[in-house]
C-alpha cells in the first residue's frame, strides 16, 4: 500500500493578515508601525489565522480590526476589556488581543481595565499610549503631562497624570511591558512575550501622534538620546544604559542611585533585573521622571514583570467541572427560584 500524501499547510506571512481596506491613519502615525508589526508577529505564532481575535474601544487605535484579517470586533467606548473578558471565558481557545489607546482604557474604560489585569483573563492588552485625544482633535488624555496645554486646556492641564504600568501592578497584573512604535525589533520581541504570557499581558507602547501631540517620546526614540534616556531590560542583566553602557542603576538601599562606571562602580555593583521581583518592578515602574528636570532616572523598557497566577477562564472550567461532578447538571429553574421562597395565600 503506497502512502498518501498529506497536504501541508503553506506557512503564512505578514500579507495573510494585512485586508483590503485602505488605513485611515493620518500619514507618519505610530499606528502605522505598530501594524506592521503585528503582522508580521502573529504568522510567527503557530496559531491558525482563524483563532486570533482582535476587539478595540474606540479612538484612531480602535481602527485596528479593520486593518487585521483575523476575526474582530470594533466594539464600545472603553468596553473592549468587558467584551474580551465575555469571549475569553466562553471560548479560552482563541488567542484574544485587545488594542486601545490612553483615552479609550484609562478614562471612560478605567474600571474594566483594572477588573481585568485583577482577574488575569489569557488575554493581551496592546496600549498605544500617545499621551493626547487623538481621535476627537486633539484634547488632553488621561496620561498627558501637568500643564499641558490643548485645545480643551489652553491654559494648561490642572491634571496630574496617569502612569499605566504602576496602575496595572496596582491591579495586580501577571504580565507588565513597555515598548515603542519606532523600535520595530524591540516591538516584535514585546510582542511574542506578550502571547506566551499564560495570563492577561499589559503592553504599553509608545506611539507618535505627529498631528496632535507629535515629538512626544522623542527623546526615547531618536538616535541621538535613545541610548541615554532609555534603560532596556533584559532578565538576569544589571541595569545598564548609555551610548556604551557605561552607566547604571545601583541600590542605595531601597533607593535607586544612578552612577557612572568611570567612577569606580562595575556592573556587579548594579541592580540585576529579576522580571519575578514584585517589589523592585514597584520601584521599576516608577522610573517615570520628567526628562527635562536634572538627574532623572532613565525610562525603562522590556518586561518589568512577568509571574504565573491560575487564569480567570481556567478557574472557572474547573469550577464548573466540580459542580457537575458534585451536584450533577445545573437547574436552571433551581438557580433562579434560589434557597428561599415564600407562598402567598
Amino acid at each position: 500500500m503506497s502512502d498518501i500524501a498529506v497536504p501541508q499547510t503553506p506557512a503564512l506571512t505578514a500579507k495573510d493578515f494585512a485586508t483590503d481596506q485602505e488605513v485611515r491613519w493620518c500619514p507618519g502615525c505610530g499606528d502605522y508601525s505598530i501594524l506592521a508589526q503585528v503582522q508580521k508577529v502573529m504568522p510567527t505564532l503557530g496559531i491558525p489565522k482563524e483563532n486570533f481575535v482582535i476587539i478595540s474601544g474606540i479612538g484612531c487605535s480602535s481602527r485596528f480590526p479593520y486593518y487585521m484579517n483575523t476575526f474582530g470586533m470594533h466594539s464600545i467606548h472603553g468596553r473592549a476589556t468587558a467584551i474580551a473578558s465575555g469571549l475569553k471565558a466562553s471560548r479560552p481557545d482563541l488567542s484574544v488581543w485587545i488594542v486601545t489607546g490612553d483615552g479609550d482604557s484609562l478614562s471612560i474604560g478605567g474600571n474594566h481595565t483594572i477588573h481585568l489585569l485583577r482577574r488575569n483573563f489569557d488575554v493581551n492588552v496592546l496600549l498605544f499610549n500617545n499621551q493626547i485625544y487623538g481621535l476627537t482633535k486633539g484634547q488632553y488624555s488621561p496620561t498627558s503631562e501637568a500643564n499641558k496645554v490643548t485645545k480643551s486646556t489652553p491654559m494648561g492641564s490642572l491634571d496630574h497624570p496617569f502612569n499605566p504600568l504602576a496602575l496595572a501592578m496596582g491591579a495586580d497584573a501577571t504580565f507588565i511591558g513597555r515598548s515603542m512604535d519606532r523600535d520595530p525589533k524591540h516591538l516584535q520581541y514585546m510582542l511574542t512575550r506578550a502571547h506566551k504570557h499564560h495570563g492577561a499581558s499589559f503592553l504599553e507602547i509608545y506611539q507618535n501622534c505627529n498631528i496632535f501631540n507629535d515629538g512626544a517620546f522623542e527623546i526615547f526614540t531618536e538616535k541621538g538620546t535613545k541610548l541615554d534616556q532609555g534603560l532596556f531590560l533584559e532578565q538576569g542583566q544589571p541595569l545598564l544604559f548609555g551610548a556604551n553602557k557605561e552607566k547604571g542603576i545601583r541600590l542605595d538601599g531601597y533607593k535607586p542611585q544612578m552612577v557612572n562606571l568611570a567612577d569606580g562602580f562595575s556592573a556587579d555593583d548594579l541592580w540585576i533585573h529579576d522580571e519575578d521581583d514584585f517589589y523592585k518592578a514597584q520601584m521599576l515602574v516608577r522610573f517615570f521622571d520628567d526628562p527635562r528636570e536634572e538627574n532623572h532616572l532613565p525610562r525603562p523598557f522590556g518586561v518589568f514583570y512577568a509571574t504565573e497566577r491560575p487564569t480567570y477562564e481556567d478557574e472557572m472550567a474547573l469550577q464548573l467541572e466540580e459542580a457537575q461532578a458534585v451536584r450533577g447538571f445545573g437547574n436552571l429553574d433551581k438557580l433562579l427560584e434560589g434557597k428561599e421562597t415564600w407562598i402567598i395565600e
